[in-house]
């Protein structure tokens, strides 16, 4: 569910004036100048049907380059080298691009610019939780690989009190651009209508900040992605907990420019193959995220 909006169309307008900084990486590359995160072929077994389908920018480099913001832990993250990208949305591309015979190369950058670098030719595609919605399938196309809801998360006992129904007057921290935020400005619209305090939304570009408040008390709650809350949860020895039961599920979607239907369509096929071999189940049993598996992977659902 990360990770809502909003590239609307007006603001594809303006892409053309803010791509340059708005899609800037955010992370550095190996020292060596190879990209951050370079995938590797997983999975084998390359289909020569779906090379046939690769954009020509693509089969001639033998590359993807793929548009990713890596502080959302365990879905795309940075290894223990501060460069490599990795994590479970690494792992499922890179069984992907092994059907294509080609390689991913992660390029970090902050998670709003992402689409607009897609569509501005930056990023032939872009690999970052993107939850699946109407906005977003006006100006990219999306293919569903993943399903994750909302999950709330507090120190551990819960020593705010914190009521999802009524958060009023707490602190929550939350990610910029996601389908959280739009979550907890709607809740902190019905607090000041009821005549309530207001939610102090703690908004930070990176999760990994978001995590960091709550654990030191800067916030009282957050809320993310429920694989990166409960992944939050086991990798902080017994400070979080989560709060209430995960909501609003939905697809994580793959985004594809708009006029590469084929390709957007073959990645559909790519992923029914990694199905099929393993490679995609084996992705998500390295984070013990199994629960948000799906099988009937499909273009703009």
């Amino acid at each position: 569910m990360r990770r809502l909006p909003l590239i609307a169309v007006t603001g594809l307008v303006a892409a053309g004036l803010s791509l340059s900084a708005c899609g800037s990486d955010s992370m550095s590359t190996d020292t060596g100048g190879a990209p951050t995160g370079a995938g590797t072929s997983v999975g084998g077994g390359v289909d020569p049907a779906l090379v046939a389908k690769l954009p020509a920018k693509i089969k001639s480099s033998g590359k993807i380059i793929v548009g990713i913001d890596p502080t959302y832990a365990p879905n795309e993250m940075l290894a223990a080298d501060g460069k490599t990208v990795e994590g479970l949305n690494v792992d499922i591309f890179n069984a992907v691009a092994a059907k294509f015979g080609v390689t991913a190369e992660y390029q970090p950058s902050k998670f709003d610019a992402i689409i607009l670098g897609v569509t501005g030719g930056k990023y032939d595609v872009g690999v970052s939780s993107f939850s699946i919605n109407d906005e977003r399938k006006k100006v990219v196309n999306m293919v569903s690989y993943y399903r994750a809801g909302t999950q709330w998360v507090v120190r551990k006992g819960n020593p705010k009190d914190v009521s999802i129904d009524d958060p009023c007057g707490k602190s929550i921290g939350v990610q910029a651009g996601t389908t959280q935020l739009a979550d907890l400005t709607a809740r902190n619209k019905k607090c000041t209508a009821a005549g309530k305090p207001g939610i102090t939304m703690l908004v930070q570009d990176g999760q990994d900040q978001v995590t960091t408040d709550l654990i030191s008390g800067k916030s009282d709650a957050m809320l993310a992605d429920s694989p990166v809350g409960l992944y939050a949860i086991a990798q902080t020895n017994g400070q979080l907990e989560a709060l209430g039961d995960i909501y609003d599920s939905a697809p994580y979607g793959i985004v594809i420019p708009k006029d590469e239907t084929e390709f957007a369509n073959a990645v559909v096929e790519a992923l029914k193959e990694a199905k099929a071999d393993g490679s995609y189940e084996a992705a998500l049993k390295k984070y013990s995220v199994e629960a948000g598996a799906i099988s009937d992977f499909a273009l703009n659902p």
